[in-house]
């Protein structure tokens, strides 16, 4: 099911008035500093209100059934505001990756919690080396009898790691690389907060030491899952991607409007117009892409894996132009703590490194299109 032009256009409106009121600048910084690093208060207004964490989840399993399209819409506005929120972990995900392997216990165990904000959740992929490759996985699940499994290894970056009720786990079994779920608090399960460059966006190290674990999925189609949910949460990723970019845009343009040197607006000058001018381009660039993978997405077209990935790269790209124009426009304001500039940098190079960087992305490219 997809909304027509004027129920997205509601739904920006509904989920922009809904971030305004609570993730200004002031409730970021908080929450940045605080643990949780978000409000579950306003995490169950987004479940009752607005019910964003079912929105683009099957109706079957709670949800209102619509999907990328809708849920991109949703994501441009979370980047923008730099909402700190278990949004992308718990829908981009971990409950892409339980659609994606299929297995209809696990999604009617798990997704209806999620779907109505009471559950939320992560995908533990990485591990020291920051790769999402599910074949450079050295994390490892054995048999304990009765169809549970045991998990030992350590994951690195995963998004929520402290606070997701549920942790979905890629590790290696005799069959290659499987999907587990784990419950937060299983036996031998120790999580820590990692100090990374956005503060915006939690990171944790988690230890598995004898863990108990339930597959999910077949035995070692953790390939094919991943495969999937990379193209997916790209594609997510790209919608806040090029929310962030069009945020950064704005506030540039607004700045250049009121602020004056020598008697007129510094928007003026053609150094500042000139550097608007291009962020205006990568940022209508990054839009297209990545709600061209979004309608792709949703049409299940043979082409979606392209442009997921082309709009990973693009809107990569065009979120760090956008935030380091910002910094240079704003001048010696935009270089301090107290300025939100910062903020989106930050937050542009994390989501630049997420699934590995732009080598990464680029032969993830290259893969997708056959070369």
């Amino acid at each position: 099911m997809t909304a027509d032009e004027s129920a997205l256009r509601e739904l920006r409106s509904s989920v922009r008035e809904f971030l305004e009121d609570k993730s200004p600048e002031e409730a970021v910084r908080k929450l940045m500093e605080s643990e949780p690093r978000f409000d579950p208060a306003v995490w169950a207004q987004a479940a009752d209100q607005l019910r964003l964490p079912g929105l683009a989840l099957p109706e079957e399993y709670g949800g209102d059934g619509f999907g990328m399209v809708e849920l991109g819409v949703v994501l441009e506005e979370s980047g923008r505001a730099l909402w700190c929120a278990p949004l992308f972990a718990t829908v981009v995900l971990a409950a892409q990756a339980l659609l994606a392997a299929g297995d209809a216990a696990a999604c009617a165990q798990h997704l209806p919690g999620i779907a109505a904000g009471r559950t939320t959740a992560t995908l533990a992929v990485a591990e020291d080396s920051g790769s999402w490759d599910p074949a450079m996985v050295s994390a490892r699940a054995v048999p304990a009898g009765n169809g549970r499994w045991k998990l030992r290894g350590r994951k690195s970056f995963v998004v929520d790691g402290t606070t997701a009720d549920l942790i979905l786990v890629v590790a290696r079994t005799v069959a290659g690389p499987s999907l587990f779920a784990v419950d937060r608090m299983a036996t031998g399960l120790t999580a820590e907060p990692m100090e990374t460059l956005d503060a915006t966006r939690a990171m944790a190290r988690l230890t598995f030491d004898a863990v108990p674990a339930t597959l999910v999925g077949a035995e070692g189609a953790g390939g094919r899952i991943m495969a999937r949910v990379l193209d997916t949460a790209s594609t997510g990723l790209a919608a806040e991607q090029a929310g962030g970019a069009r945020r950064c845009l704005e506030t540039s343009v607004d700045h250049a409007r009121v602020r004056h040197q020598f008697g007129r607006p510094i928007g003026s000058f053609q150094a500042v117009k000139h550097k608007c001018a291009d962020m205006l381009v990568q940022v209508e660039l990054a839009e297209a892409a990545s709600r061209e993978a979004a309608r792709l997405a949703d049409d299940e077209s043979e082409g979606f894996p392209v442009a997921s990935a082309v709009a990973h790269a693009c809107c990569s790209r065009a979120y760090m132009v956008a935030a380091m124009e910002n910094i240079q426009v704003h001048g010696g304001i935009g270089f301090t703590w107290e300025h939100p500039a910062h903020l989106y940098f930050r937050r542009a190079k994390s989501s630049q490194l997420l699934f590995g960087g732009p080598a990464v992305y680029h032969e993830r490219l290259l893969d997708r299109l056959g070369i």
